[in-house]
């Protein structure tokens, strides 16, 4: 069973940074993303890799979030630099795992919890 696990949150003052991990107990994935969630909300897109295209982001953390990933594509990573209070969310992640059979299935983390404070 593949699941995959999140790292990296907490609660920081504005301003400053984060690094959120992700990783899908030793398999390769594919397409991968992050997203976040406020109760209450729907959940919204934050920023995407994937095999055939460059990294996409939301217009509300361009220029402030990196996503990358390992070369083996075994883990990806989200940088947050100049944390908003507005960035306070549960951030999750998402990932495309080929498997047998040419299949493409889609999983999702838990999700980690950032707070930022003003």
């Amino acid at each position: 069973q593949v699941r995959l696990v999140e790292s990296g949150g907490g609660t920081v003052q504005a301003g400053e940074s984060l690094r959120l991990s992700c990783s899908a107990s030793g398999s390769t994935m594919s397409d991968t993303a992050w997203y976040r969630q406020v109760p209450g909300s729907q959940r919204e897109l934050v920023a995407v890799i994937t095999d055939g295209s460059s990294p996409n982001y939301a217009d509300s953390v361009k220029g402030r979030f990196t996503i990358s990933r390992e070369n083996a594509k075994k883990v990806v990573y989200q940088q947050m630099n100049s944390l908003k209070p507005e960035d306070t969310a549960v951030y999750i992640c998402n990932a495309v795992i080929p498997g047998g059979w040419g299949s493409r299935r889609v999983y999702w983390g838990q999700g980690t919890q950032v707070t930022v404070s003003p």
